[in-house]
Order: structure tokens, then C-alpha cells, then sequence
């Protein structure tokens, strides 16, 4: 089977297991916080959770609630990201707060915050031995912790006057590549993995997380906005130092970096101007530069994969084909 088409059943069954568990009063509330879910997505993180539980010999069932917990959680830092980034279109629809407002906003991204572990613990329903649920949980919140350390460096960074790949990746790594990494940990630690399986997945995906986050750069501003669901250019009006503006910066002579920097993170700036900073980073060949990272980060989560003793066969195969969807993916 295709792995976008397992990816789709695991996306309705997982929608389906988040329908049932995440419902309440007031109705506007729960409105507001199943917004994106409702909108779509990839759904990258869930099939990586099953993908995992089936390579440790585990079934689909088990990590159906492993894998509600770990799309709500990361939906929920959508809805706070969108907040602090003023952002306002995701998956094509209007942010959360730009319908309800921040105060509600904030509030639904609490809720979903409340239900991930509500999901991870319905696991027990499963027949699930209580310390592999336990163990599930310490790393649900370990890569909640994680994500707001990124999150914080990410907002951090513009403020630093020399800012090199390392600083970058160490953000990346925190802010997008743990949860990949922690969502094949709970699929894994679910279905009773081999501490050594388990520790290759998490690299792998820690590989892949960051492979897919540079990605996510070059997208947002080479990328069809209609396909990525949001404005192109944002990351240079809200000042991002995205893996191509650092380059860029490091590349440049001094003129040029004053005239990037006077529109990165210029919220009024036009959009003859965001164009100009976008021809200004494609010519430094940032472009080049972050493509040929991604790739590497990508064939060192294969190669890591490679090594796995899977129990599922398929499952492993298409983990692969994940990887190497999250590197070379338009949208």
C-alpha cells in the first residue's frame, strides 16, 4: 500500500478517535480548538506514531491514542505559534484567534493542551500495561517542554547579532524535530519496543524532523500559496532567521545585509519590498544551500532506519517513504 494512502486511513481514524474525546461546553470553545484539526493537515506525526508501534510488532490499535495525543499537542503549539506570529491563515483557513480572538485562542490552545494527555491515557483502554503508558507520558512531556524551549529560541534568535547554522539547528531540533522524534518514542514505547529500536527511531526522526523543518523554510519562500495554505513571504515579515536569511547574511556584502535586515521583520513593509528581500536571499544560493542540508539530514534518518530490526516489514518500508515525503514535499 502507498504510504499516502495508510496515511489517509490512519488520519480518519485518528480524526475520529480526537472527535470522540474532545468534545464539552461551552461549544465555542470547542469549536475554536478543533478548528485546525477540522481543517486538515498532514498528519505526519500520527502515521509516524503507528508506523512506529507496527516496527515494534504492536497493532494500529494501540497507538491510535498515542497518536490523538501527539496531533493535538502539536495542533495546540499551531494555535500559540499563530498567536505570537500574528499569523492569519493556516490550512487555508483563518487562524484561530483571527475568528474568536486571542483571549479564546489562548485558551482553546490550553484545552488541547489538557487533551493530549487525556488521549495518551486512554491508552489504558487499550489493555496497555500501565508503565509502558507511564513511560509514554514522561515522554508526551518531555517534548512539550522541548518544543517551548524551541519556540522561545526560534523568537529569540532576530535579537542575536551573529546567528551561524549551529544556533539554528539546535532551535530546530528543539522546535519541530522532538516531536517527530517523541512521536515514534510513544508509538514504540506502546507496543513494548526493543530499547535499542526505539533509540534508532528517535534519531531517525530527529534527522528527519529537522530535514522537514528546512524544508518548511524553503517553502515558505519559494512555495504556491494556495498548496501551503498560507502567505508566502511571512517568515521575512515576521523576521524569522530561517536557515536561508542566515546564510544569506553570511554570504552578503555589507549593503546587502543592511537592506535585508531593513525588512526582515517589518510588518509594514510592502510587498515590492518582501519581494526584493526574497531575490536578495534566492541570489546568495541560500536556496541551494538549505536543499542540499535537508538532503543530508534526510539520508542520515534513512541510513538510521536502515539499521532498524523491524517486526512489520511494510511499516518500516513506508517509514522510509515518510522520510523522504517530509524532505521533498511542495507543501
Amino acid at each position: 500500500m502507498s504510504f499516502l494512502l495508510y496515511a489517509n486511513e490512519i488520519s480518519k481514524r485518528v480524526e475520529n478517535f480526537i472527535y470522540e474525546v474532545v468534545k464539552g461546553e461551552p461549544k465555542t470553545l470547542y469549536e475554536s480548538a478543533l478548528h485546525y484539526i477540522k481543517a486538515g493537515g498532514k498528519r505526519i506525526r500520527p502515521l509516524i506514531t503507528v508506523l512506529s508501534a507496527r516496527i515494534c510488532g504492536g497493532s494500529e490499535n494501540i497507538a491510535i491514542p498515542g497518536a490523538a495525543a501527539v496531533e493535538i499537542l502539536h495542533t495546540f503549539t499551531l494555535v500559540h505559534d499563530d498567536i505570537i506570529d500574528r499569523d492569519e491563515l493556516r490550512r487555508g483557513v483563518p487562524t484561530v484567534h483571527k475568528i474568536w480572538g486571542t483571549d479564546m485562542a489562548i485558551i482553546s490552545g490550553d484545552l488541547l493542551f489538557a487533551y493530549a494527555y487525556r488521549c495518551l491515557i486512554k491508552s489504558l483502554n487499550y489493555g496497555i500495561p500501565s508503565d509502558r503508558v507511564v513511560k509514554a507520558l514522561e515522554t508526551l512531556t518531555e517534548a512539550a517542554i522541548i518544543v517551548a524551549e524551541g519556540q522561545a529560541l526560534d523568537m529569540l534568535l532576530p535579537t542575536i547579532d551573529s546567528v551561524d547554522s549551529t544556533r539554528y539547528i539546535e532551535m530546530i531540533r528543539k522546535k519541530t524535530a522532538s516531536l517527530f522524534a517523541s512521536s515514534a518514542v510513544i508509538g514504540a514505547v506502546l507496543a513494548g519496543g526493543d530499547k535499542e529500536v526505539i533509540e534508532k527511531l528517535r534519531e531517525s526522526m530527529i534527522n528527519a524532523g529537522i530535514a522537514f523543518q528546512i524544508r518548511d523554510d524553503i517553502l515558505g519562500l519559494v512555495g504556491d500559496e494556495k498548496i501551503l495554505g498560507k502567505p508566502v513571504y511571512s517568515d521575512i515579515r515576521e523576521g524569522k532567521m530561517t536557515i536561508l536569511v542566515i546564510h544569506t547574511l553570511n554570504k552578503i556584502n555589507e549593503d546587502g545585509r543592511k537592506r535585508l535586515r531593513s525588512i526582515l521583520g517589518n510588518r509594514n513593509a510592502s510587498l515590492h519590498e518582501l519581494s526584493e528581500a526574497a531575490e536578495i536571499i534566492k541570489s546568495s544560493g541560500a536556496i541551494e544551500y538549505a536543499e542540499n542540508l535537508a538532503e543530508q539530514y534526510a539520508n542520515r534518518a534513512i541510513e538510521i532506519s536502515r539499521s532498524v530490526v523491524s517486526e512489520d516489514r511494510e511499516a518500516l518500508d513506508m517509514f522510509r517513504e515518510v522520510v523522504e515525503f517530509m524532505v521533498k514535499r511542495n507543501y
